[in-house]
Parts: C-alpha cells; sequence; structure tokens
C-alpha cells in the first residue's frame, strides 16, 4: 500500500492579526481561546466581548491558575468560547500538558477556525502559553494516513488566528518544530508492510526531491564491501534484499566548499521497521507494536525537516539504519561472531538487541565524515523505560561536562530528559573471551547504560555524541502537548539542544610555557 509524504497536511496555516476584540470579530470564529490572569481588573472584564457573562462565570469556576470552562456566545450560540486562567509560573511541560487539553476542546466538531488571545496577561507568559497552545492545536489537528476503504469524512481545521498587539516570539520556531513532529509521527504509525525498507526509501527519496536534499541509500552489496558487518548480521533474516543504510544531507545556501563536505552535526536513527525480535523471538505482546521500532530514525528526519524549515546555518547529515529484524533460516543468532564497519568485532549474545547493531555501522560511517557532533536517536532499551517510565527518555553522552546543558534543554523544550552515568568501568561487563566486546550482556541489569557503552566505541573521542533512548517514544493517553500514543519525542528536544548552543565549542589546547609551536 504505497502513500505519499503529507507536504501540504504538517501544518494549519497561523495568522497573526489585531489584538483588538469585539463581539463581530469573535462571531466569525467556530472556536475561540481567551486566556486571562487569576484577578482579571475591572477594565479587563470592560473590553472583553461577552464581558459581563464571562465575569459570572469566571467567579464561579476559576480558583487557581490552570482552571478553565467554555460556553457557546453569540447569535446562535455559534462560537465555542473556552476560557482559561493563564499560570504565570509553570514549567514548558506543564503549559504543553494544559494546551493538550484546551485544544482537545477546541477542536471538538471540527471547527473550521480557532482564535487565541490573552488579555490582562504579563507578556512573557501569554507568549509562552500562546506558543504551547499553536504547538498542542497543531498536533492535535493533524492526521496520520489512512487505510480505511470507507474513511468518515471530516472538516480540516483551516487557519489558527492569533490575536496579539506585537510579534509573537519564535514563531517560526514553533510551527518548524511542530511540522517535524507531525512528520515524526506520521511515519512512526504507518503499517509495517506500507513502511518496509523499500517504502522507507521511496519515502525518503522524495522527501530528498522536496527538499533538494544529497541523498544515497548504501545497499546490502555496497554495505558488503565496507565491510558494515554489524549491520548485515542483522538485516541477513530478511526475505528480500531491499535493506541499507539511508543518507541525506542538508547544506545551508551559500556554504562554503569546507562546510558543504564536512557536517557540523550528524543525525542518527534506528530505522528497524519491524522487530521480530529475530532467533530470540518475542511472544506476542511485545511483538504487536513493533512497527514503532523505526520510531528514532523518524525523530531524525523530523529534526532534520525542521531544521530546514528555518534554513538553519549548520551543515547537517542524517543517517538512517534501515531494515527489520526477522526470523528465518539466515538469521543471525547467538554467540555469532561479527566485525563492524569500524574493524570492532562483536560477539552475538541475543538478536533482540538489533539496534545497537545497526547503530554500530551507522554511527561509524557517520563518524568517518568527521562532523563536530553526532546526535542518535533510537528505541534501544526496555531498561530505559523501567528506570524512567515513558515520562522522559534517556540521555547518554561522551561530554560529562554538559549533562546540565542536556537535562536543561529537556526541561526548556518540555520534552525531558535525564542523563545516566556512561563510566568506563562499566565496560567490564561486556568483556568478552572471543571478540572485541559483547553485544550486550546476558542479564538485563543497566542494559540502557551498556547498550551506551557499546554505542560508545563506534564513535571517536573527539567528536561530541549525544545518544537518546527513546522510552518517551510511544505512551498510552500521549504525552505534554501530544494526545496520540506516538509521540514524536525528540524533535522539540534536539531544536532546543542546537538553540543552546550544544556541542558547546573545543577548549583550545593549552601549551606548556615557553613551548614555540612550529
Amino acid at each position: 500500500m504505497p502513500t505519499r509524504l503529507p507536504f501540504d497536511q504538517l501544518l494549519v496555516p497561523v495568522r497573526q492579526i489585531s489584538a483588538r476584540m469585539t463581539v463581530r470579530r469573535l462571531a466569525r470564529y467556530t472556536s475561540a481561546l481567551v486566556f486571562l490572569p487569576l484577578v482579571p481588573t475591572e477594565s479587563d472584564w470592560q473590553a472583553l466581548p461577552h464581558g459581563a457573562v464571562l465575569r459570572g462565570l469566571y467567579a464561579h469556576k476559576v480558583r487557581k491558575a490552570g482552571d478553565c470552562f467554555h460556553l457557546r456566545v453569540g447569535t446562535q450560540a455559534q462560537t465555542l468560547l473556552i476560557v482559561a486562567c493563564l499560570a504565570d509560573q509553570a514549567s514548558t511541560f506543564e503549559r504543553l500538558q494544559a494546551a493538550c487539553k484546551l485544544a482537545r476542546v477546541a477542536l471538538d466538531g471540527e471547527p473550521e477556525s480557532v482564535l487565541l488571545w490573552s488579555h490582562g496577561c504579563t507578556a512573557q507568559a501569554a507568549n509562552s502559553t500562546l506558543s504551547a497552545t499553536i504547538a498542542a492545536l497543531e498536533a492535535a489537528a493533524f492526521r496520520f494516513a489512512s487505510f480505511k476503504s470507507k474513511p468518515k469524512a471530516r472538516v480540516p481545521l483551516a487557519n489558527i488566528d492569533v490575536a496579539l498587539g506585537r510579534k509573537l516570539p519564535e514563531l517560526d520556531l514553533t510551527l518548524a518544530t511542530a511540522a517535524g513532529n507531525n512528520l515524526a509521527r506520521w511515519l512512526t504509525a504507518l503499517p509495517p508492510n506500507t513502511l518496509d525498507a523499500r517504502g522507507y526509501r521511496r519515502i525518503l527519496e522524495d522527501l530528498s526531491r522536496r527538499l533538494k536534499l544529497r541523498f544515497k541509500f548504501y545497499g546490502e552489496n555496497e554495505l558488503k564491501r565496507l565491510g558494515a558487518g554489524a549491520f548485515l548480521a542483522v538485516s541477513r533474516g530478511n526475505a528480500t534484499r531491499d535493506a541499507g543504510i539511508a543518507f541525506l544531507s542538508y547544506r545551508p545556501s551559500g556554504a562554503k566548499s569546507r562546510a558543504a563536505k564536512t557536517p557540523a552535526l550528524s543525525l542518527v536513527g534506528k530505522g528497524i521497521c519491524f522487530d521480530t525480535g529475530g532467533t530470540n523471538l518475542k511472544p506476542h505482546k511485545s511483538m504487536l507494536d513493533m512497527h514503532t521500532d523505526m520510531g528514532g530514525s523518524a525523530v531524525a528526519v523530523g529534526s532534520l525537516y525542521a531544521l530546514h524549515a528555518l534554513r538553519s546555518p549548520m551543515a547537517v547529515d542524517c543517517w538512517l539504519a534501515i531494515t527489520e529484524n526477522s526470523i528465518g533460516p539466515l538469521a543471525y543468532k547467538p554467540q555469532d561472531v561479527v566485525r563492524a564497519y569500524n574493524g570492532t568485532t562483536i560477539q552475538v549474545i541475543h538478536t533482540d538487541a538489533e539496534g545497537r547493531m545497526v547503530l554500530a555501522d551507522a554511527l561509524s560511517l557517520a563518524a568517518a565524515r568527521k562532523p563536530r557532533a553526532i546526535i542518535d536517536y533510537a528505541t534501544l532499551t526496555g531498561a530505559c523505560v523501567y528506570a524512567l517510565t515513558e515520562r522522559y527518555s534517556g540521555a547518554f553522552t561522551n561530554r560529562p561536562e554538559s549533562r546540565d546543558l542536556i537535562e536543561a534543554a529537556g526541561s526548556s523544550s518540555g520534552e525531558r530528559v535525564w542523563c545516566f552515568p556512561m563510566d568506563a568501568d562499566f565496560d567490564t561487563d561486556l568483556e568478552s573471551s572471543v571478540a572485541d566486546v559483547l553485544q550486550c550482556a546476558t542479564d538485563g541489569k543497566g542494559d540502557h547504560i551498556l547498550a551506551a557503552r557499546f554505542l560508545s566505541r563506534f564513535v571517536p573521542k573527539e567528536i561530541a555524541w549525544l545518544h537518546l533512548d527513546l522510552a518517551a517514544g510511544t505512551r498510552h493517553g500521549g504525552l505534554a502537548h501530544i494526545a496520540t500514543e506516538i509521540t514524536g519525542f525528540g524533535v522539540r528536544y534536539t531544536l532546543d539542544l542546537l538553540r543552546r548552543g550544544w556541542p558547546p565549542a573545543p577548549a583550545p589546547v593549552k601549551r606548556p610555557a615557553g613551548v614555540v609551536r612550529k
């Protein structure tokens, strides 16, 4: 079942209009949402459309910041008006979570248009809340691919208007991030017989043509010539020979020749289109949703899309390890020894630890182009979910001095992460008597940490590296501003982290006094 990228549906258009609100103007909208302070002034009530009615309801229904109510106003009560008490002090996650609930109410009944505005609130709190609400509306209005023979007719949201007397800060960032998140969720939700390796390659080729990105697909024959044995071990059990590592490259306009060759950043994603567990076969419940095991690659693609939309000045490469992990007579098995692209030999312990295998070669290929930094994304370990639940994702880095910055980006983006230890002595649990390294330990203790230590072998120390174990990639009931089980976690985080200047510039080399460099 082939499908096309929904470029024209990734975003609902957002317009900024005059801040002056009247009864007549309000009546033009199907749904409207107004944010008020906890204690509006007399002049606030007089300036608000239907102020007398709202004042009485507000006094009865609003007791604290975050409380809200809704009613229908205007001729024949055609406008659904949602009134919310804005929280001056709230975390980004809390604002996004509240915005998700408001967006659900605002979009009930499939309105053609939605109006947002604030009245009497501080500028900083209003800006943050309006941005969070736009993100929530964009996520809620977006629809995944449908394969129903008789799809239900629906009225798409045509526009979101923001009534504000000043330019909403960073609106472009909000929209680019929302588009990247929607793309990541759309990809992750596709069924595995649509988004198999061949289908994924076609979609990426289409994306590259649309965005004018360089594209190359390293198929199995080329990977054999390169010696990418870790990836090929996993793909060996597939029924078809369509697996490979996809390479996409974005360069800002006017990039100099050196910048065109050397990326500032490489994004690497685990793209297991379906994971049976291989020879160590998963039970039914554990296998049921394994079409989402390519979520890390989808987040990498979504992040690249957002950076392109913002016309980022950074040169960015993207590497996606795309295959299934299948059962079959040729599938790899425990105690196999394989050699990765960078020459490291690996003793296989468990075939359901395939993610670190395909990432090993994808990371090595990315590192060979000598980027300044690498971020990889993967739904990698159940241990990370047990450690954090699906509310946070795990972060691992070879730059321990950046841990505060890495976690701060999680707080400010609303996609929260927690940095785990990466001490070298964990490597003793991965010592092999027949190869350079064990694929994983035989027990599950700290598997998320051991997986990160394993992956660190494929990133040279001079390259700043961040590994995100996407425990929050899927969550029943959604997360923050995302109501769907597939969250697309990572796109907002990546954009925030890069805006904070990660990775920091390398410290200058200190030379002893009196030494002259020749």
